[in-house]
């Protein structure tokens, strides 16, 4: 079957590139011809331009000029982090011709036999993607049979005055399933109470399959060390970081898109190859990232999540509440946390899981 994918793939954001790959290399894995449609209207365009202005308050004659050369040298460095991206894309992701604008791809769709929307965010109206009918995978022929796959609100309720738009939508999709158990009854409250929960696509993927790839990363390890992967400035974070070296004398390695001065080792330039790595030899991870969660499960790694500040917490919830780990979310540190993880358990419930969703999955597409 020829099968075209779209999901926020080149965000410049580990997670998102991971799962765009996973989902396409599983799909070609069962025989399919699968490629991700190079979806990058304006919102997704903006990262590393040296002429954009994030705040619009200084967005204004002279103030703007003064606000770009301050950036500049933090800009000149991202290059490095841009260009792993890049060649992370260039080699594993197989994709269509670049499309501009929701427009642009209404007008002249790629031809497939199935649309395949998700995974992660994309249905999550706190940003533009989430307002975007090309997310609900509203282009092309209408014969095309239209699948959500691990879709994701990643909030409680969508934005209010969205909601009328993200109901019409999802009636036009034939097979809906949607990342988290905990968003079912919203998804039914917008009149889809046909809709299933699956896993996120990471977890299609084997740990050997995972492993396998890092051999890739130039990255090399040789002491014992904890990871903290940051999504957004956290104290809570630093505090248990803090408290767990001074118990256990790991170093501290911090991965994000900015260095953190309490840190032993900053990977600011990391791409995602050097993301599961770091993730695999590490001796604990720290993170209030719904993949940092995920790959924790994935590769057997003692770990804790801390919520996030902006409330986009039902991911990990979810996730942790189907493995049995909730007691994992915390705001302070105990040594009660440093306790191995019985990964024996956790993969027998994980298992189920990820049978329902291949199961599901190969059904809707045969």
């Amino acid at each position: 079957m020829k099968i075209k994918t779209i999901t926020c793939h080149d965000c410049y954001n580990l997670g998102a590139s991971l799962q765009a790959y996973a989902l396409q290399h599983y799909l070609e894995s069962q025989g399919h011809d699968v490629q991700i449609i190079d979806y990058k209207p304006y919102y997704l365009s903006r990262h590393f331009k040296f002429g954009s202005v994030n705040n619009p308050v200084f967005d204004r004659p002279i103030v703007k000029q003064v606000y770009l050369l301050a950036k500049l040298p933090g800009r000149l460095l991202a290059l490095s982090r841009k260009k792993a991206f890049d060649r992370f894309t260039t080699k594993y992701l197989r994709l269509t011709r670049r499309y501009n604008s929701y427009e642009e791809l209404k007008a002249d769709a790629p031809e497939a036999d199935a649309y395949i929307a998700g995974s992660d965010q994309i249905w999550n109206t706190l940003f533009p993607n989430g307002r975007d009918a090309a997310f609900y995978l509203d282009f092309g022929k209408p014969n095309v049979r239209r699948i959500s796959y691990a879709a994701s609100f990643a909030t409680k309720d969508v934005v209010p005055e969205y909601r009328e738009f993200v109901s019409k939508e999802l009636k036009n999709i034939d097979f809906v399933s949607i990342r988290e158990k905990i968003s079912l009854p919203l998804l039914y409250s917008l009149v889809r109470n046909d809709g299933v929960a699956v896993c996120d696509p990471v977890f299609l993927l084997s740990k050997e399959e995972w492993t396998g790839l890092t051999n890739e990363s130039s990255i090399k390890t040789d002491e014992k060390y904890l990871v903290v992967y940051l999504t957004d400035k956290s104290e809570e974070i630093k505090r248990i970081a803090l408290d767990i070296h001074n118990v256990t004398g790991w170093k501290i390695y911090v991965v994000g898109a900015f260095k953190e001065s309490w840190a032993h080792k900053n990977f600011v330039n990391a791409g995602p190859l050097d993301f599961v790595k770091l993730i695999n030899d590490a001796q604990y991870i720290i993170s209030n990232s719904f993949h940092a969660t995920a790959f924790s499960l994935i590769l057997d790694k003692n770990f804790c999540v801390v919520n996030r500040k902006d409330g986009i917490n039902e991911r990990m919830k979810s996730v942790l509440e189907d493995v049995g780990l909730s007691h994992r979310i915390l705001s302070v540190f105990t040594n009660e946390q440093l306790k191995n993880i019985d990964f024996t358990e956790v993969h027998k419930k994980l298992s189920g899981v990820i049978d329902l969703s291949k199961s599901w999955l190969n059904k809707v597409l045969s």
